[in-house]
């Protein structure tokens, strides 16, 4: 048979004993024919056999490379069969070549399970510190892989089982996300105080994803920068620079109430949330920028559409967990639109920073601005120096921008949004705030700065909606160095620690009847004998809101333009979810009634 004389140089009678051992007459190296043998039945099935055969058998007695033999048949064959010789060519010039590609696949396969094998011991390490640090803490059993991911995959659910695990495993509890992830969650106000009496940075984990929108900002910095920053930014918060801003958010308000009164025709429940984010939104716009965007009423701003998309993203990415991977998020499709809205947001607030710095370039002295027109968050900025005389960079102008935008408009839109719902619900103290707004107004259609301090009740029903619904269920810090809690528990460097607004709030050991809506908690007699950090809704310490007093004035004009015009009445039918999207907030929305005051 053809094939047997091929592989077997033993049968071939013109054979020396040399070829018969496969080594070449005078010469050290293996015969090309001995190395290449295992293809030639392969080419003799793809190629005319006669001729195939004759040209290797020819090569094969003569000692002759193969080279010329396989070329002369390839010539011969077909459009497939010339493919299959190409291939099987190739093939035998990376073994001329003398490469080996079973020893390199074998070196891959070895860094391979090298890396993997590192990154266990890693995670292995990783798994038993974090479960060193959290021994003192009891808490809810774990999967052995999820940890306590899948008793949270409705979000419906999350703060409901918050709260049995917290009242459970008090003063607090370890939380984990898989086997080797876990952060404290801590439902005690003397932890918080402990916790939030300190400098330490924000974690890591979600604080994060916020980053390529907003920058290194205050609301992510730290350290001597955090402390610049924060020095140079708090003058923008004087009283007398929130003066002004109080018609400006009246204007805003008036805009929504009025597309309220065309919206109740049809007798149906009006959602409320969206509403309240774009008057948020329009009123942050005019008081950062001096901007009217007209958001309310035209959704096609680039840069209002850019905003109100970031925010959407950035709740969407923290909870889908695949997208925590950078590579992941980038690499997808919501990835790819979060890079344009970043786009169209810097571009934006690129610009006004440019051209506001060449207005200012024309004004000689600083107090010829305010002659003009009333001072806003970014002319205070620009103006900032510190006691070097240095002022914040292009970058730094930037992101504190975006970071008062953002922290600005979603965290408002929540509180306001969920006080509405409390006083639909309590009509009785409903009315008693519209009677107070109602006394301080008298026929005047319009509010001013002097009457936020007369807001009594009003202020304590929205402190009382603040605690029951938080805008901010949490803030998290990565500890910089140990820490060591009042009952002698402590935690290593690297822990990270939630303190739990929600829960604070809701805890019955604080609170007598914490579901129960009583503004009477936050009567001058019953906050003196409170604890400290028993009522957080702008944090506390050194990293608290430096924003709390403009969303405290917001809230009140919000609140007392509404009542002058509407009665607000809970609907039955769409009772809120309560779930957590960096903000608190309802899944199907909050939907009211709303009936008009004649």
């Amino acid at each position: 048979m053809v094939f047997s004389s091929l592989l077997s140089p033993d049968s071939q009678p013109g054979a020396s004993r040399c070829q018969r051992r496969g080594i070449r007459e005078g010469s050290p190296s293996q015969p090309v024919w001995r190395r290449s043998r295992g293809m030639l039945p392969l080419l003799c099935l793809a190629s005319p056999p006669n001729k195939l055969c004759r040209d290797l058998a020819a090569a094969r007695t003569l000692d002759l490379p193969l080279r010329p033999a396989l070329a002369g048949a390839a010539g011969a064959v077909g459009t497939r069969e010339a493919a299959a010789a190409a291939a099987l060519r190739a093939a035998m010039k990376l073994l001329w070549l003398g490469v080996d590609v079973s020893r390199v696949l074998h070196l891959a396969a070895v860094f391979c399970l090298t890396c993997v094998l590192l990154k266990a011991i890693q995670l292995y390490h990783r798994r038993r510190e974090l479960l060193r640090a959290l021994a003192p803490f009891p808490g809810h059993p774990t999967h052995w892989l999820f940890g306590h991911v899948h008793e949270f995959l409705k979000e419906e659910e999350v703060l409901e089982k918050a709260e049995i695990w917290a009242w459970k495993y008090q003063p607090a509890h370890p939380v984990w996300f898989g086997s080797f992830s876990a952060f404290l969650v801590v439902s005690n106000p003397d932890y918080a105080k402990v916790l939030l009496g300190r400098g330490d940075p924000k974690d890591n984990i979600s604080y994060k994803h916020l980053i390529p929108w907003i920058g290194n900002g205050l609301l992510v910095l730290h350290g001597p920068k955090w402390h610049q920053h924060r020095k140079l930014l708090t003058p923008g918060f004087h009283y007398d620079v929130l003066k002004p801003y109080v018609a400006l958010m009246a204007e805003s308000t008036n805009v929504m109430l009025d597309k309220w009164e065309k919206l109740i025709t049809d007798g149906k429940s009006v959602e409320l949330f969206e509403h309240v984010s774009l008057m948020a939104l329009d009123s942050i716009m005019k008081c950062a920028f001096s901007f009217h965007s007209n958001c309310q009423t035209n959704r096609e701003n680039t840069y209002i559409q850019a905003v109100y998309d970031l925010c959407y993203m950035v709740d969407r990415r923290l909870r889908i967990f695949p997208y925590h991977n950078d590579i992941i998020y980038w690499l997808s499709p919501q990835g790819f639109r979060f890079r344009k809205a970043c786009r169209i947001a810097h571009d934006h607030t690129d610009k006004v920073i440019r051209e506001r710095k060449e207005s200012l370039k024309d004004e000689r002295e600083f107090e010829k601005i305010q002659k003009k027109r009333h001072l806003d968050f970014l002319d205070i900025l620009l103006c900032a120096k510190d006691e070097n005389g240095a002022g914040l960079s292009n970058e730094d102008l930037r992101a504190e921008v975006d970071t008062f935008m953002f922290e600005g408009h979603d965290t408002t839109a929540s509180g306001i949004s969920w006080l509405f719902y409390c006083l639909a619900l309590h009509p009785e103290h409903q009315a008693r705030c519209r009677e107070e707004i109602q006394s301080i107004l008298g026929d005047r259609q319009t509010i001013q700065w002097e009457d936020l301090s007369k807001m009594t009740y009003s202020t304590m029903c929205i402190k009382e909606s603040l605690r029951i619904y938080p805008p901010v269920p949490g803030v998290a810090r990565q500890l910089s160095k140990p820490i060591t809690f009042p009952d002698g528990n402590t935690l290593p460097e690297g822990t990270v620690a939630a303190v739990s607004i929600y829960l604070i709030h809701r805890n019955p050991a604080i609170w007598k009847d914490p579901l129960v809506f009583d503004p009477s908690r936050f009567s001058p007699e019953n906050v003196s004998g409170r604890h400290s950090h028993a009522f957080l809704p702008f944090s506390a310490g050194m990293r608290n809101c430096i924003g709390q007093q403009f969303a405290m004035n917001e809230m009140k004009v919000a609140l007392a333009l509404t009542l002058l015009r509407f009665e607000l009445l809970p609907d039955p039918a769409n009772p809120p979810v309560k779930i957590t999207r960096i903000t608190l907030r309802s899944k199907n929305g909050i939907h009211l009634y709303l009936k008009k005051i004649h």
